[in-house]
């Protein structure tokens, strides 16, 4: 088997992330931009897991490679788990400016203190015999007034670590790396990784 994992993404940043992870090791990152004729998976499950376990099986069938899908979400206690499973197209498809801004205005007079937030992520990778490491991360952190930071994306300028005194907009790469719901995710996959990738 060649050396070949597709990441399941057409998110720039997000690739960035994974490839900072798994090339150490090796392995060629590639992404659904390096598939550009790939049906688009409909994410109709309920849950993180589900959704990403649809789209890695689907993308997995049609490159006939292994494939690594991720499904995150902001779930803002006051909002009672929203944006969740819809943070990606809460206000509008993959419009950060436009889901940040719908946040903020749900959260308009909601004080400080009642701010909390998790960001989950379910990272799913299937081979296309059907083999499946599935694994999940939480980080908990707090939905700010106005964003802050250049760096990130999604709702990454609005999201932040107290322990850290910074957004994930404003952490480096490295920093995020160490702190954030998907790294938290990855770190629980790698253990399993090796023998998942060299099983048949």
């Amino acid at each position: 088997m060649d050396n070949t994992l597709v990441i399941a993404t057409n998110n720039a940043g997000k690739a960035r992330e994974f490839r900072a992870i798994f090339e150490p090791k090796g392995l060629t990152v590639k992404t659904l931009a390096d598939f550009p004729d790939l049906t688009q998976v409909a994410e109709t499950g309920t849950t993180f897991t589900e959704n990403a376990t649809l789209k890695a099986t689907a993308v997995a069938k049609q490159t006939q490679l292994p494939v690594l899908a991720d499904d995150s979400g902001l779930m803002v206690d006051a909002l009672n788990g929203e944006p969740g499973i819809y943070s990606a197209r809460y206000a509008g498809d993959h419009d950060d400016a436009k889901n940040n801004a719908k946040l903020l205005a749900n959260l308009q007079g909601v004080p400080a203190a009642q701010r909390g937030a998790g960001f989950h992520t379910s990272l799913v990778l299937i081979k296309p015999n059907g083999k499946k490491l599935v694994a999940t991360g939480e980080v908990r952190g707090e939905i700010l007034t106005a964003p802050r930071g250049e760096d990130g994306f999604g709702y990454d300028p609005l999201f932040y670590v107290p322990a850290e005194h910074a957004t994930f907009a404003e952490m480096s790469l490295a920093q995020k790396n160490q702190h954030s719901h998907r790294a938290k995710a990855t770190a629980a996959m790698l253990p399993q990784f090796d023998e998942w990738w060299e099983e048949k």
